[in-house]
């Protein structure tokens, strides 16, 4: 239809037409501004996605005192412990170890080659207490009332949604299970989050802070938080 037909038509419709065209030309006008509200999500990190061997440099073991944090984390035999974005598994070995058969590791990741990487890796060492899981990005999707003890071991800068991924892992949790935060200060895009930030989506998301440490790595960079859910 032309301009001049549809001058005619609403002529012919008479005063319901004013308000019919309003509508049809606000209704578009109305989409884009709703479309082009800005986002008060904050920023985060790309996931990594290169070669996962570079988590197995010599000396991290010391660096990042993982005994020490394996310690207050409450990790020891018959324990079962959830490594949130295991990427290489290096975390996820240590734990199997601590756990020993009597308890299991389930090994989380977004990235299907990690997950493929964990399970050979967990064949060669001999180490059958180590459970893969292909996660979504929000949501872990570890079994109900399983966990003792989970570590976010420098992955939570990459987190897209953590308030939703935290609140979803507490079906998980067992009464009084520990979860730890392993990460440095930083803006969120530059592979940090600053620990007030973390601090404040955790309890969000229905989390207590119990431990604050800065012993990881000794720089002033990392930070190492102890979460326990908020009872319901």
């Amino acid at each position: 239809m032309n301009w001049k037909s549809l001058g005619r038509a609403l002529r012919w419709l008479g005063p319901v037409s004013v308000l019919l065209a309003g509508l049809w030309v606000l209704a578009p006008v109305r989409a884009q501004s709703g479309s082009a509200a800005p986002s008060t999500q904050r920023k985060t990190s790309t996931p990594y996605t290169g070669d996962l061997s570079i988590f197995d440099a010599p000396g991290r073991d010391e660096r990042l005192q993982i005994d020490r944090v394996m310690d207050m984390l409450g990790v020891e035999p018959g324990k079962n412990v959830a490594d949130i974005g295991a990427g290489s598994g290096w975390f996820t070995v240590r734990a199997a170890r601590r756990v020993t058969g009597s308890g299991t590791v389930y090994a989380v990741d977004i990235n299907p080659e990690a997950i493929h990487y964990i399970d050979q890796r967990a064949k060669k060492e001999q180490l059958q207490n180590i459970k893969t899981i292909l996660s979504k990005p929000d949501d872990p999707q570890v079994p109900a009332a399983s966990i003792d003890a989970v570590l976010l071991l420098k992955t939570y800068h990459e987190v897209a949604h953590p308030v939703v991924l935290l609140r979803n892992l507490r079906s998980s949790l067992k009464p009084g299970a520990k979860i730890g935060i392993i990460d440095r200060n930083g803006n969120g895009a530059n592979h940090g989050v600053s620990k007030d930030v973390v601090v404040r989506e955790a309890a969000q998301a229905g989390y207590e802070l119990r431990d604050s440490q800065d012993f990881v790595k000794a720089d002033d960079m990392d930070y190492f938080l102890i979460f326990t859910a908020k009872p319901d």
